[in-house]
């Protein structure tokens, strides 16, 4: 896979339910439809919250990484 260049990314590292779906739901609205959102987590539900969060918005989970103890998700806005 190749990089994916962000164009904004949000740290909800040490944050938890419902913190990190509230800040993407946020943060989305300042990005470009097709730009891409970066979202950072740490907390272990987030990786469920957030994939549900998309799949119910309509906006494209491109990518999910974990890195050590962190959830690194790729979003695309949709509309």
């Amino acid at each position: 896979m190749g990089d994916i260049t962000p164009d904004r990314v949000v740290d909800c590292l040490g944050l938890f339910c419902p913190e990190p779906v509230l800040r993407t739901r946020k943060e989305i609205e300042n990005i470009s439809v097709g730009g891409i959102l970066k979202v950072i987590a740490d907390d272990p539900s987030s990786e469920e919250d957030i994939k549900a969060w998309a799949k119910h918005t309509g906006h494209e989970l491109i990518r999910v990484e974990k890195v050590s103890r962190e959830f690194h998700f790729y979003i695309r806005r949709v509309k």
